[in-house]
């Protein structure tokens, strides 16, 4: 569980700095979701642009068999690297933003033994 609680908290973290970036529209917010029941994390930019409706997953990762799947990142930040950093070990970390065929290919985590 302690592994859970470091990785939790790392996800925690990038999500956190990543949401400090405020959209340089005014009706547009950074909106933050963790879910540590469910190990579900993300952060999101919602409102308006115009008429136009603005509702993007800027970054969104899971905890799934005590390894963190990446699902989404549209930053410039490297997060796996990031997360690297902090101390996640490489293959605790998965690319689910890739298909399964180029995820052995990434130097992360190796999917195809814990899809």
């Amino acid at each position: 569980m302690e592994k859970i609680e470091h990785y939790r908290t790392c996800i925690e973290t990038l999500l956190e700095r990543e949401s400090r970036y405020q959209s340089q529209r005014e009706d547009v917010e950074s909106q933050l979701f963790f879910d540590p029941v469910r190990h579900h994390y993300q952060v999101m930019w919602v409102g308006w642009q115009g008429l136009k409706r603005v509702y993007h997953t800027v970054m969104h990762f899971d905890i799934r068999e005590d390894k963190i799947w990446i699902q989404q990142n549209t930053t410039d930040l490297d997060v796996g690297e990031a997360l690297v950093e902090m101390g996640v070990p490489k293959e605790d970390i998965f690319l689910g933003l890739h298909p399964p065929y180029k995820r052995p290919y990434t130097g992360y985590g190796d999917s195809v033994t814990n899809s």
